[in-house]
């Protein structure tokens, strides 16, 4: 297969030539193939539940199954691209993910899609990292920050598109959402294989941290059983002691870390105050926003009514509005610091919760989703790109790339316990989501507690986060170039490659 890649020019690709063009369109392909899969499955919910006879436990395992492989992999995917080839993992990424959509499409019954669901998180683990892996280490110095806005660009508009192609494949068939998938990677791999060269990184690690990875996995798995277990069937003592085991591993986890000669996560990246509090604010606020997008259409397709058409629309505001302006909120935070719009975002977006209230039975898209949504939208597109941009001036120059990676674990981590435990919390389980009356009351009562999430993570940006950023170091893109308009995670930005003046291996 290597043979047939074209070879790179000296120095690295160029924006506007054709192999350009082709890898970057290969990695915005594959990287929205698992950026729309964290969206357009929560419109599927609904009919997916109704279709296989699922409790709502289904329905929650069926979200948080992607989102753990996901989130306890998604670091050992990075160290794996950059020690055996990134254009080889991600690949390898695409094809898995692909296969496990095939298994998803097919499923017969709601267990044998959770695990189709797991499976598709390790192939996201692996082809996420190495999607912005390929351009950072493809393209010429001077044209990389352009490639790497283009890519945020593009895979902004796809996300945009997501939740309304979602709702559309839904009104057909449920299974379409995950069959979908296979032509677009069938289309990655061939391009890949004739277009993207293959990179290394040659100050890579020369191990990898295994036991890091199973405890990350043992940790966060223990944790989410346990505490989506405790408002179903399976509560009761059982569910304790996965919980216990969960919490035993992820302090374990902690302490491989600090012995490791090669940990996923380097602690002294926490001995910065203001990165360990962008983190913190990054738990908080992903924590309400995975459980808002999972709620929400359910709440619009359940109580008032909706087509899943119709209820993927909802969000479409808030993608847009980061779309056009995270890039402008970057910029500001640049000049003011980064602490007034970290505390403010999440204040707005709290108080579009609170107009979230008032979607119930016969709500208006006009008069009750839309106003609540445009706030929502408005104080994300306030909060992330700061944030963002505030993990990486934290982290050294040769930590930026694993700083990336922790925050986007950090986010995922967090939206992974709180789906398990918000609706718990909020009296939702079992047969729920099939009765408006219920499933409303306890849409009211999770919308509250995510509200609360929110001011908690402004409460923390106004106590923790002092220091202005800084301007652009030396090797580093400017803030403005590398923000991104995700919201289901934040996006990955390997950086370490910058570190390298010329990391192209031509194979």
């Amino acid at each position: 297969m290597t043979s047939r890649v074209q070879p790179t020019p000296a120095g690295g690709l160029r924006m506007g030539t054709p192999q350009g063009r082709w890898v970057l369109a290969t990695t915005v392909l594959g990287s929205s193939l698992a950026m729309l899969d964290g969206t357009v499955v929560n419109v599927a919910l609904e009919r997916i539940g109704a279709d296989l006879d699922a409790g709502f436990t289904g329905l929650q395992w069926t979200v948080n199954a992607y989102t753990l492989t996901l989130a306890s992999l998604i670091l050992l995917g990075g160290s794996l691209s950059d020690r055996f080839g990134r254009r080889r993992v991600f690949v390898i990424g695409v094809v898995w993910f692909a296969a496990a959509s095939l298994l998803c499409g097919l499923a017969p019954d709601v267990q044998t899609l959770v695990l189709a669901r797991a499976l598709q998180g390790v192939g996201g683990a692996l082809l996420t990292p190495g999607s912005l892996a390929i351009i950072s280490a493809s393209f010429a110095g001077e044209d990389r920050a352009a490639a790497v806005g283009a890519w945020s660009g593009l895979g902004g508009v796809a996300g945009a598109v997501g939740p309304f192609l979602g709702g559309w494949l839904v009104e057909w068939s449920w299974r379409a959402v995950f069959l979908v998938n296979l032509p677009v990677a069938v289309l990655v791999v061939a391009v890949a294989a004739r277009h993207v060269p293959e990179t290394r990184d040659p100050a890579a690690a020369p191990g990898l941290d295994w036991t890091g990875t199973a405890l990350a996995v043992a940790g966060l798995g223990g944790l989410t059983y346990a505490l989506t277990a405790a408002g179903g069937t399976a509560s009761g003592p059982g569910a304790l002691v996965w919980g216990i085991a969960g919490g035993a591993a992820l302090v374990a986890f902690a302490v491989v870390q600090r012995r490791s000669r090669h940990p996923l996560v380097p602690p002294r990246l926490f001995a910065d105050r203001q990165f360990t509090a962008a983190n913190a604010v990054t738990f908080f606020v992903y924590a309400a926003l995975g459980v808002v997008f999972v709620l929400l259409v359910l709440q619009l397709q359940v109580v008032s009514g909706y087509s899943p058409l119709a209820a993927g629309t909802a969000l479409l505001p808030v993608t847009a509005l980061m779309l056009l302006f995270s890039a402008r909120a970057g910029a500001l935070a640049q000049r003011t610091g980064p602490r007034p719009l970290m505390t403010a975002g999440p204040l707005v977006s709290a108080a579009g919760l609170l107009l979230m209230l008032r979607i119930g039975e016969d709500a208006s898209w006009v008069g009750d989703v839309l106003p609540a949504t445009l706030v929502f939208g408005a104080g994300l597109t306030l909060l992330v790109a700061p944030l963002t941009a505030t993990v990486l001036d934290s982290a050294e120059d040769r930590f930026a790339g694993v700083a990336s990676g922790v925050n986007n674990a950090v986010a995922r981590a967090a939206g992974l316990l709180a789906v398990a435990v918000v609706p718990v919390a909020a009296g939702i389980g079992g047969d729920d989501y099939t009765d408006p009356a219920a499933f409303g009351s306890g849409f009211r009562t999770a919308v509250l507690i995510c509200a609360g999430l929110l001011l908690a993570g402004a409460l923390v940006a106004a106590a923790a986060v002092r220091r202005p950023l800084e301007s652009t170091r030396t090797g580093r893109m400017p803030v403005e170039e590398c923000l991104h308009c995700d919201v289901d995670g934040p996006r990955w930005h390997p950086r370490a490659a910058d570190a390298h003046p010329d990391p192209l291996e031509e194979r």
